[in-house]
């Protein structure tokens, strides 16, 4: 009896292994985009802005340029419950609100250094709502930049199926 259960995992371990390929490369960039989003587009951009002043570009992109902020919207929209989506949203106004007290202008107006000073200020800050927003924007970023298709081929390197056996190499005498 034990015989044929372990036929059965093994079958089904080797269905798993041939599905995975064509499973995994079925994604489109269609098949991910946000298809409604849950934010109006005053707060998409400054929710653009926030990523791009906690992952700036330099020699390479930032994480404006690689649409982290859809990724933020898609993982908050689908994955996380109506308490921090209304949390997102809260704290993009918040921060526009901020912005527009200590500088005058909206947050994405903001230069470099007067935007990295405001989030900074609303990390350390006492109150809830501050905190709570930075606390879930900064880690989606930081995930949402990482797991970037640029920042996997052309930075780390990352392959799909790690330690790829090459056969026929040169030996060296």
């Amino acid at each position: 009896m034990e015989r044929r259960n372990a036929l059965k995992t093994l079958a089904g371990a080797l269905g798993g292994l041939v599905a995975l390929p064509g499973w995994a490369t079925g994604w489109t960039a269609e098949s991910v985009q946000l298809t409604k989003s849950f934010l109006p587009a005053d707060q998409i951009e400054t929710l653009a802005a926030v990523v791009d002043t906690i992952i700036p570009a330099t020699d390479t992109p930032g994480a404006k340029e690689l649409n982290v902020s859809q990724f933020i919207q898609k993982v908050v929209a689908d994955c996380y419950d109506k308490a921090a989506q209304d949390a997102l949203s809260n704290g993009l106004v918040l921060t526009n609100d901020l912005a527009q007290k200590a500088y005058g202008k909206p947050f994405g107006g903001g230069d470099a250094t007067q935007r990295t000073d405001l989030l900074k200020q609303m990390e350390q800050s006492t109150e809830p709502a501050q905190a709570t927003f930075i606390k879930l924007v900064k880690p989606l970023t930081i995930r949402g930049y990482l797991n970037s298709e640029y920042v996997m081929t052309n930075l780390t390197h990352y392959e799909f199926i790690p330690g790829h056996y090459h056969g026929c190499v040169p030996v060296k005498k």
